[in-house]
């Protein structure tokens, strides 16, 4: 079942009743076709654990274990109110201290938000 599969339906046949045979519809009825809210949102982090060293680089890269699509991602720091980036990976190059903190992604489709746990970028 996929969310285009909404709208209005029927059901028809014919009925026979000794030599006489007719098409007989019903009434139509409407089928709202939702999405499954997202959940189990997880960030992993290359290097693992979210330690680099100064000068290197991370990658952190979001996962939904339920939900149905299209997703869309949004990368955050708690303590800045910037958006970090878009889709499902996010990758910072020659890591300095100024971006250790706590990363979180964020996942959405149509019918829901979901947020990652917190991930403590440590730079070593």
């Amino acid at each position: 079942l996929q969310l285009h599969h909404s709208g209005r339906y029927r059901c028809g046949g014919w009925v026979s009743s000794g030599q006489a045979q007719w098409w007989e519809e019903s009434s139509p009825v409407t089928v709202t076709v939702h999405g499954v809210p997202l959940s189990g949102v997880s960030l992993l982090a290359q290097p693992p654990g979210g330690q680099v060293a100064l000068g290197n680089h991370l990658v952190l890269s979001c996962a939904v274990a339920v939900g149905t699509g299209p997703l869309s991602f949004s990368w955050h720091r708690r303590d800045s109110g910037a958006l970090l980036g878009t889709g499902p990976c996010l990758e910072l190059l020659h890591i300095g201290d100024e971006d250790s903190g706590h990363y979180q992604c964020w996942a959405s489709n149509r019918d829901s938000v979901a947020q990652s746990p917190l991930l403590n970028v440590t730079i070593l």
